[in-house]
């Protein structure tokens, strides 16, 4: 019997040592053995390389907004486990968890469970117990063999697809893009952002192949941007000068794929207003994605190249340089080119180590930045690094902290006062 939070968590943590397992027998016999909850949610399936977790939690706000319950299950967290399970945009409570692993473990304990499929039937279980209708997924990694393929969806979403976990994935577009459409089931609609023309060719050839409804942005709906606003225009709705509290011209794109879900469900019976979208997509945050945390230090989780060309763009637009950059990467991540592309923002590296079991050798970012004529130190720790970049700043320059989710919320712990509860809606 597990009797405290820490004791249970030590316990689902430790399921890492199985690894990543991919297929579907595993997490189908888990939710047989709790009475199969996804057969009880209207599902929205999200998967992609980046913008699935700020998709997920637009969609989330926007349900909120309409006065109808929904549950949200993303990946990772940034401080605490129960930010994975959220019901009306709140995370489950630190009770809810242990009393969910307890009913799972036995089960999981038998079939030799990873945590990802664990987390999973916790997120559907939950659910289903809330008494929630409908429920938003996002895939942990790929789509055809994640654990969360393991529901009959109402509604599939693609957000950006690029290069990452390419050990599991494939090492080319099309590989991942073929893995990803793995959520594709015959008859049920498909909306996707705009893609690279090679993604674009294998989804089309898929859902040819199932008789899957693709919807693409440009055909099926749009989105403009108008200053510091977007505008959206779809088949049922329009909205004018939305702003949005996400920053980043990428985020307006996972913000009209969020709104195109929606008009696509209010054809399904889905009761929500285009003024409850507006006000939907307008109060959702997403911490730890280009987040300011005070006037001198931006955040952001960017851990691939997708992620880093996202990063730069936004660099680009807000015309920040001679930054101090305090980065760290898990090992298992391309640090090279993140770094790289990054350099020429910077006027001082500070390279440090994420709390990861794994993790790339500061002195590797420090040696990759002096070869590009960039003066960079290693530190032992975030808050090393971080307390010799605020030290070193001077007034309109910054600090920005990436390379690592992990690395983000270290940093989000040392400078701000309260980081649990994680809000998700302002």
């Amino acid at each position: 019997m597990l009797h405290s939070y820490q004791e249970s968590l030590e316990y689902l943590y430790a399921l890492q040592f199985f690894g990543i397992k991919l297929g579907l027998d595993n997490i189908r016999e888990l939710l047989s053995c709790v009475g199969n909850p996804q057969e009880s949610l209207r599902i929205i399936h999200i998967a992609g390389t980046n913008g699935k977790g700020s998709t997920a939690a637009a969609l989330a706000s926007m349900f909120q907004a309409a006065g109808i319950p929904a549950g949200l299950y993303t990946s990772p967290h940034l401080h605490n486990f129960s930010e994975r399970i959220r019901i009306d945009t709140q995370q489950i409570g630190e009770a809810e968890v242990v009393s969910l692993i307890e009913e799972l473990r036995p089960h999981a304990e038998r079939l030799r469970a990873t945590f990802f499929e664990f987390t999973t039937a916790m997120a559907l279980l939950s659910f289903q117990r809330h008494g929630t209708s409908w429920a938003i997924l996002e895939t942990g990694m790929g789509g055809r063999l994640d654990a969360t393929n393991a529901v009959n969806p109402e509604l599939c979403l693609l957000t950006s697809i690029d290069l990452d976990h390419t050990e599991y994935l494939g090492n080319n577009l099309a590989a991942v893009a073929a893995e990803k459409a793995g959520i594709f089931k015959s008859g049920v609609p498909v909306i996707s952002v705009r893609q690279k023309p090679e993604v674009a060719a294998v989804l089309q050839s898929c859902a040819e192949r199932l008789a899957v409804p693709l919807l693409g942005e440009g055909a099926a709906y749009r989105w403009a941007t108008q200053g510091a606003a977007f505008n959206y225009f779809g088949p049922a709705c329009m909205l004018e000068n939305i702003q949005p509290a996400l920053l980043g011209n990428h985020q307006r794109q996972n913000l009209a794929l969020a709104v195109a879900a929606m008009e696509q469900l209010m054809g399904r019976g889905l009761r929500v207003s285009c003024a409850q979208m507006k006000e939907g997509i307008e109060k959702v945050c997403w911490p730890g994605r280009l987040e300011w945390l005070t006037d001198q230090v931006l955040v952001d989780g960017a851990h691939n190249p997708a992620g880093a060309d996202v990063l730069v763009s936004y660099l680009q637009q807000e015309r920040l340089k001679d930054l101090h950059l305090v980065i760290g990467c898990k090992a298992d991540k391309t640090f090279t080119e993140l770094l790289l592309s990054l350099l020429p923002f910077a006027s001082q590296v500070y390279a440090t180590s994420p709390p990861v079991d794994e993790a790339v050798a500061p002195e590797k970012l420090v040696q990759l930045a002096q070869e590009s004529g960039i003066l960079a130190s290693p530190y032992v720790d975030p808050a090393t690094a971080l307390k010799a970049a605020l030290e070193n700043c001077r007034p309109g320059s910054c600090v920005l902290v990436t390379g690592s989710l992990f690395l983000v919320a270290a940093v989000r712990e040392l400078l701000l006062p309260e980081t649990d509860p994680l809000k998700i809606v302002i």
